[in-house]
Protein backbone atom coordinates (compact mmCIF):
# COMPACT_ATOMS: atom_id res chain seq x y z
CA UNK A 1 0.00 0.00 0.00
CA UNK A 2 1.50 3.66 -1.37
CA UNK A 3 2.88 5.10 1.86
CA UNK A 4 0.38 7.76 3.42
CA UNK A 5 -2.29 6.87 1.35
CA UNK A 6 -5.72 5.52 3.56
CA UNK A 7 -5.00 1.95 5.01
CA UNK A 8 -8.88 1.09 5.40
CA UNK A 9 -9.50 2.64 1.46
CA UNK A 10 -9.40 -0.81 -0.52
CA UNK A 11 -7.28 -0.96 -4.06
CA UNK A 12 -9.97 -1.94 -7.11
CA UNK A 13 -9.40 -5.49 -7.96
CA UNK A 14 -10.94 -7.21 -10.86
CA UNK A 15 -12.14 -10.57 -10.66
CA UNK A 16 -10.17 -12.69 -13.14
CA UNK A 17 -10.84 -16.21 -12.93
CA UNK A 18 -13.62 -18.16 -10.44
CA UNK A 19 -12.74 -21.65 -10.05
CA UNK A 20 -15.01 -24.26 -7.76
CA UNK A 21 -12.69 -26.24 -5.52
CA UNK A 22 -15.17 -28.02 -3.62
CA UNK A 23 -19.11 -27.80 -3.68
CA UNK A 24 -18.70 -24.71 -0.97
CA UNK A 25 -15.10 -23.22 -1.69
CA UNK A 26 -14.75 -21.50 -4.68
CA UNK A 27 -11.25 -20.22 -5.81
CA UNK A 28 -11.06 -16.40 -7.13
CA UNK A 29 -8.36 -14.67 -8.57
CA UNK A 30 -8.05 -11.29 -8.65
CA UNK A 31 -6.29 -8.37 -10.78
CA UNK A 32 -5.78 -4.97 -9.41
CA UNK A 33 -6.73 -2.35 -11.25
CA UNK A 34 -3.69 0.09 -10.30
CA UNK A 35 -0.59 -0.59 -7.39
CA UNK A 36 0.42 -3.90 -6.14
CA UNK A 37 0.33 -5.46 -3.14
CA UNK A 38 3.49 -7.02 -1.91
CA UNK A 39 2.93 -9.97 0.93
CA UNK A 40 4.45 -13.40 2.32
CA UNK A 41 2.64 -16.74 3.00
CA UNK A 42 0.69 -16.68 6.51
CA UNK A 43 -0.44 -12.84 5.50
CA UNK A 44 -3.97 -11.96 4.54
CA UNK A 45 -5.78 -9.19 3.17
CA UNK A 46 -8.93 -7.96 3.83
CA UNK A 47 -11.83 -7.75 0.44
CA UNK A 48 -14.64 -6.26 -0.13
CA UNK A 49 -18.37 -7.44 -1.35
CA UNK A 50 -19.67 -3.88 -2.52
CA UNK A 51 -22.74 -3.01 -0.62
CA UNK A 52 -22.20 -6.09 1.40
CA UNK A 53 -19.80 -5.98 3.53
CA UNK A 54 -15.97 -6.84 4.08
CA UNK A 55 -13.73 -9.39 6.07
CA UNK A 56 -10.67 -11.37 6.00
CA UNK A 57 -9.15 -14.02 3.69
CA UNK A 58 -5.65 -15.89 3.84
CA UNK A 59 -3.75 -15.64 0.70
CA UNK A 60 -3.81 -18.76 -1.14
CA UNK A 61 -0.90 -18.40 -3.80
CA UNK A 62 2.36 -17.18 -4.22
CA UNK A 63 3.34 -13.93 -4.98
CA UNK A 64 4.58 -14.53 -8.50
CA UNK A 65 1.22 -17.06 -8.79
CA UNK A 66 -1.04 -13.68 -8.48
CA UNK A 67 -3.81 -13.01 -5.97
CA UNK A 68 -5.53 -15.77 -5.29
CA UNK A 69 -8.21 -16.80 -2.27
CA UNK A 70 -9.98 -19.51 -1.84
CA UNK A 71 -13.22 -18.68 -0.40
CA UNK A 72 -15.43 -20.91 1.51
CA UNK A 73 -18.97 -19.84 1.21
CA UNK A 74 -20.13 -19.35 5.28
CA UNK A 75 -22.41 -15.86 5.60
CA UNK A 76 -23.30 -12.51 3.78
CA UNK A 77 -19.83 -11.67 2.72
CA UNK A 78 -18.89 -15.05 1.31
CA UNK A 79 -22.08 -15.72 -0.57
CA UNK A 80 -21.82 -12.11 -2.06
CA UNK A 81 -18.01 -12.99 -3.05
CA UNK A 82 -18.89 -16.47 -4.78
CA UNK A 83 -21.83 -14.90 -7.19
CA UNK A 84 -19.24 -12.54 -8.39
CA UNK A 85 -17.64 -13.72 -11.71
CA UNK A 86 -14.89 -12.31 -13.69
CA UNK A 87 -14.73 -8.46 -14.65
CA UNK A 88 -16.88 -7.84 -11.10
CA UNK A 89 -14.72 -5.52 -9.45
CA UNK A 90 -13.94 -6.46 -5.35
CA UNK A 91 -12.03 -4.02 -2.90
CA UNK A 92 -8.65 -5.47 -1.48
CA UNK A 93 -6.72 -3.84 1.13
CA UNK A 94 -3.63 -5.28 2.99
CA UNK A 95 -1.47 -7.23 3.65
CA UNK A 96 -1.84 -7.96 7.19
CA UNK A 97 -0.42 -9.92 9.85
CA UNK A 98 3.27 -11.70 10.22
CA UNK A 99 4.44 -14.76 8.54
CA UNK A 100 5.88 -17.96 8.26
CA UNK A 101 9.61 -17.40 8.89
CA UNK A 102 10.40 -19.62 6.11
CA UNK A 103 14.47 -18.50 6.08
CA UNK A 104 14.15 -20.21 9.71
CA UNK A 105 12.93 -23.74 8.28
CA UNK A 106 15.64 -24.05 5.79
CA UNK A 107 17.53 -27.19 6.46
CA UNK A 108 14.59 -28.54 8.26
CA UNK A 109 12.12 -31.43 7.57
CA UNK A 110 8.62 -30.36 6.75
CA UNK A 111 5.42 -31.67 8.18
CA UNK A 112 2.19 -29.85 6.34
CA UNK A 113 -0.91 -30.80 8.50
CA UNK A 114 -4.39 -29.21 7.19
CA UNK A 115 -8.02 -29.98 7.35
CA UNK A 116 -10.35 -29.21 5.36
CA UNK A 117 -10.37 -25.10 4.14
CA UNK A 118 -7.38 -25.10 6.32
CA UNK A 119 -5.45 -25.92 3.29
CA UNK A 120 -5.25 -22.77 2.04
CA UNK A 121 -3.39 -20.77 3.63
CA UNK A 122 -0.76 -24.17 3.49
CA UNK A 123 -0.82 -24.12 -0.20
CA UNK A 124 1.71 -20.76 -0.37
CA UNK A 125 3.66 -22.95 1.70
CA UNK A 126 3.32 -25.97 0.10
CA UNK A 127 4.60 -24.31 -3.07
CA UNK A 128 6.92 -22.45 -1.91
CA UNK A 129 8.73 -25.82 -0.32
CA UNK A 130 8.39 -27.58 -3.61
CA UNK A 131 10.00 -24.49 -5.39
CA UNK A 132 12.67 -24.47 -3.29
CA UNK A 133 12.94 -27.93 -2.65
CA UNK A 134 16.94 -28.05 -2.24
CA UNK A 135 17.16 -25.78 0.83
CA UNK A 136 14.86 -27.82 3.22
CA UNK A 137 14.60 -31.42 4.19
CA UNK A 138 11.81 -34.28 3.41
CA UNK A 139 8.23 -32.69 2.99
CA UNK A 140 5.54 -34.75 4.27
CA UNK A 141 1.68 -32.99 3.48
CA UNK A 142 -0.75 -34.13 5.74
CA UNK A 143 -4.79 -33.11 4.14
CA UNK A 144 -7.90 -34.39 5.21
CA UNK A 145 -11.50 -34.03 4.73
CA UNK A 146 -15.14 -35.37 5.10
CA UNK A 147 -15.53 -36.59 1.78
CA UNK A 148 -13.59 -36.80 -1.56
CA UNK A 149 -15.32 -33.96 -3.16
CA UNK A 150 -14.19 -31.59 0.25
CA UNK A 151 -10.31 -31.68 -1.04
CA UNK A 152 -9.63 -28.51 -2.34
CA UNK A 153 -6.95 -28.06 -4.86
CA UNK A 154 -7.75 -31.92 -5.43
CA UNK A 155 -6.02 -31.27 -9.07
CA UNK A 156 -2.96 -30.44 -7.83
CA UNK A 157 -2.04 -33.51 -5.68
CA UNK A 158 0.21 -35.29 -8.39
CA UNK A 159 2.19 -32.40 -8.24
CA UNK A 160 2.41 -31.92 -4.76
CA UNK A 161 3.34 -35.83 -4.29
CA UNK A 162 5.80 -36.04 -7.05
CA UNK A 163 8.10 -33.02 -5.93
CA UNK A 164 11.60 -34.36 -5.14
CA UNK A 165 10.91 -37.35 -3.02
CA UNK A 166 7.56 -35.02 -0.90
CA UNK A 167 4.31 -37.29 0.35
CA UNK A 168 1.39 -36.50 0.28
CA UNK A 169 -1.40 -38.34 2.34
CA UNK A 170 -5.04 -38.05 2.35
CA UNK A 171 -7.63 -38.77 4.64
CA UNK A 172 -11.33 -38.48 4.98
CA UNK A 173 -14.03 -38.49 7.88
CA UNK A 174 -16.57 -40.04 8.25
CA UNK A 175 -16.52 -43.31 6.26
CA UNK A 176 -18.98 -43.43 3.35
CA UNK A 177 -17.76 -42.59 0.68
CA UNK A 178 -17.66 -45.72 -2.07
CA UNK A 179 -15.67 -44.71 -4.51
CA UNK A 180 -12.75 -43.91 -1.87
CA UNK A 181 -10.01 -46.47 -1.70
CA UNK A 182 -7.79 -44.15 0.63
CA UNK A 183 -7.31 -43.83 4.19
CA UNK A 184 -10.39 -43.13 6.62
CA UNK A 185 -9.62 -41.49 9.90
CA UNK A 186 -9.45 -38.05 11.47
CA UNK A 187 -6.46 -36.32 10.77
CA UNK A 188 -4.72 -36.24 14.18
CA UNK A 189 -5.03 -39.86 13.98
CA UNK A 190 -2.94 -39.79 10.83
CA UNK A 191 -0.30 -37.64 12.38
CA UNK A 192 -0.49 -40.66 15.03
CA UNK A 193 0.12 -43.47 13.02
CA UNK A 194 2.52 -41.98 10.37
CA UNK A 195 5.19 -40.68 13.47
CA UNK A 196 7.08 -38.29 11.87
CA UNK A 197 10.31 -37.66 13.48
CA UNK A 198 10.87 -34.59 15.61
CA UNK A 199 14.40 -34.55 14.99
CA UNK A 200 15.40 -31.26 12.97
CA UNK A 201 11.61 -31.02 12.01
CA UNK A 202 9.05 -28.32 11.95
CA UNK A 203 5.27 -28.68 11.56
CA UNK A 204 2.99 -26.38 10.26
CA UNK A 205 -0.85 -27.21 10.75
CA UNK A 206 -4.16 -25.29 10.28
CA UNK A 207 -7.38 -26.59 9.76
CA UNK A 208 -10.48 -26.04 12.59
CA UNK A 209 -9.88 -25.36 16.12
CA UNK A 210 -10.51 -28.90 17.57
CA UNK A 211 -8.50 -30.62 14.87
CA UNK A 212 -5.44 -28.17 15.54
CA UNK A 213 -5.95 -28.34 19.01
CA UNK A 214 -5.44 -33.01 18.72
CA UNK A 215 -2.53 -32.53 16.45
CA UNK A 216 -0.57 -30.42 18.61
CA UNK A 217 -1.40 -33.18 21.47
CA UNK A 218 -0.09 -35.94 18.85
CA UNK A 219 2.84 -34.25 17.79
CA UNK A 220 4.25 -33.31 21.33
CA UNK A 221 3.44 -36.83 22.24
CA UNK A 222 5.67 -37.84 19.86
CA UNK A 223 8.39 -35.41 20.79
CA UNK A 224 7.84 -32.25 18.85
CA UNK A 225 8.45 -29.34 20.85
CA UNK A 226 5.89 -25.76 21.20
CA UNK A 227 8.74 -24.32 18.95
CA UNK A 228 8.59 -26.87 16.69
CA UNK A 229 5.32 -26.58 16.26
CA UNK A 230 3.03 -23.74 14.19
CA UNK A 231 0.15 -22.93 13.10
CA UNK A 232 -2.41 -20.17 11.85
CA UNK A 233 -5.49 -18.83 14.00
CA UNK A 234 -8.52 -17.57 13.43
CA UNK A 235 -10.40 -14.66 15.02
CA UNK A 236 -13.10 -12.24 14.24
CA UNK A 237 -10.66 -10.25 12.54
CA UNK A 238 -12.13 -6.88 11.21
CA UNK A 239 -9.67 -3.99 10.37
CA UNK A 240 -6.46 -5.79 10.21
CA UNK A 241 -4.48 -3.45 12.56
CA UNK A 242 -5.63 -4.52 15.90
CA UNK A 243 -7.45 -0.65 16.14
CA UNK A 244 -11.08 -2.10 16.64
CA UNK A 245 -9.84 -5.03 18.92
CA UNK A 246 -12.26 -7.93 18.30
CA UNK A 247 -9.95 -10.14 17.81
CA UNK A 248 -7.59 -9.60 20.86
CA UNK A 249 -6.60 -12.93 22.76
CA UNK A 250 -5.04 -12.30 25.82
CA UNK A 251 -2.66 -9.34 25.34
CA UNK A 252 -2.30 -10.05 21.64
CA UNK A 253 -4.27 -9.31 18.58
CA UNK A 254 -4.68 -11.84 16.26
CA UNK A 255 -4.60 -9.68 13.23
CA UNK A 256 -1.06 -7.68 13.82
CA UNK A 257 0.61 -10.13 16.65
CA UNK A 258 -0.51 -13.14 14.29
CA UNK A 259 -2.07 -15.21 12.91
CA UNK A 260 1.00 -17.36 12.94
CA UNK A 261 1.87 -18.43 16.02
CA UNK A 262 3.66 -20.97 17.42
CA UNK A 263 2.20 -24.20 19.60
CA UNK A 264 4.82 -22.51 22.78
CA UNK A 265 2.89 -18.91 22.18
CA UNK A 266 -0.86 -19.66 22.04
CA UNK A 267 -0.34 -22.07 24.71
CA UNK A 268 0.13 -18.72 26.88
CA UNK A 269 -2.49 -17.45 25.04
CA UNK A 270 -5.59 -19.96 24.58
CA UNK A 271 -5.74 -22.46 27.68
CA UNK A 272 -7.32 -24.52 25.58
CA UNK A 273 -4.23 -25.00 23.35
Amino acid sequence: MPKGSDPFLPLLAEVAEVRDLTPDIKLLRLSLREGRIDYRPGQFAILSAFGVGEAPFTFASLPEEGLEFAIRRMGTVTNALHNLGPGDLVGIRGPYGNTFPLEDYEGKDIIIIGGGIGIAPLRPLIHWFIKHRGDYGSLLIIYGARTPRDFAFSDEFDAWAGAGGARLELAIDPPGSPDWRGRVALVPAVVKELKPSPKNSIAITCGPPIMIHYVIEELRALGFSPGQIVTTLEAKMKCGMGKCMRCNVGDKYVCKDGPVFTADQISRLLEAF
